[in-house]
């Protein structure tokens, strides 16, 4: 039996209205997976980066050239690590600051001071101060805060940037994370997610510092950037570098060298 005319025309609506109701719920489902997955993914790069020096262990000698409008100073400093909750950094030269320790383990950070031979521990307050006078803080130094942990991640572009494939991608401070800054910016190389350049804005979105990740090579038998250089927003002449000249991983280092009464020692 033919269908009239009329009859064709409403099936026909009923058919194009359900499909308009149902395509937003699917593209919205779609569209929930897919920054599901890009957070993860986020993630995962944060993972790589927090513990592109550190590894279950690590050794290293360092080199630190801090350049402000009054001078310019250049620190030697040998580091070790363990875990993701042991670090310590102490000074070889210049000849005033050798023996000077820093130390994290766990969640307090000690500093040893061996002019006056006095431990000083370190307030959650302290973390974000300078340290040795140079544009990296204490926390830069010995990792107190973690990306990964206590950052929301999401995937903000991927694709070609000025002639190579980088992923960039938005940090947002967790609720409850003990962190000052109030957005992060990363850039990293999308062929093995090594770290470019992080940009770190205030409370109030304002640009604080850049951290650009230069020289990249195989040193320890991974490929790392072997060169970190913060620049200060507010003082773009100054300028400090940090610069790996060893680094081993994956080594025997004991917990008694993480400890307050190894402090002296050293």
């Amino acid at each position: 039996m033919l269908l009239r005319p009329c009859v064709i025309l409403r099936r026909l609506l009923s058919v194009l209205i359900g499909a308009v109701i149902l395509l937003p719920a699917d593209h919205a489902a779609a569209a929930d997976t897919a920054f599901s997955v890009d957070r993860e993914r986020a993630r995962e790069i944060l993972e790589t980066i927090d513990d592109l020096w550190r590894s279950t262990s690590s050794a290293a000698r360092l080199r630190m050239v801090v350049t402000t409008a009054q001078y310019t100073r250049t620190l030697i400093m040998e580091g070790w690590t363990k875990g993701k909750e042991k670090s310590l950094i102490k000074i070889i030269s210049p000849l005033k600051e050798r023996g000077t320790v820093s130390l994290k383990d766990g969640n307090t950070m000690y500093t040893y001071l061996p002019k006056t031979d006095r431990v000083i521990r370190l307030t959650s307050g302290m973390m974000m101060g300078s340290w040795m006078g140079s544009h990296f803080t204490n926390d830069d130094l010995v990792k107190e805060s973690r990306l990964a942990d206590d950052y929301e991640p999401a995937l903000t572009f991927e694709g070609p940037r000025g002639g190579e494939e980088v992923i960039e991608f938005e940090l947002l401070p967790k609720a409850d994370a003990p962190v000052v800054w109030g957005r992060i910016d990363m850039v990293v190389r999308a062929a093995d997610l090594l770290p470019l350049s992080a940009r770190y804005y205030d409370e109030d979105m304002v640009l604080a510092r850049t951290l650009d990740f230069q020289d990249i090579r195989e040193m320890g038998g991974r490929l790392l950037p072997a060169r970190l250089r913060m620049v200060p927003a507010d003082k773009p002449a100054e300028s400090t570098e940090m610069t790996y000249l060893e680094i081993e991983f994956d080594i025997d280092v004991p917990d008694s060298l993480f400890s307050l009464m190894q402090l002296r020692r050293m």
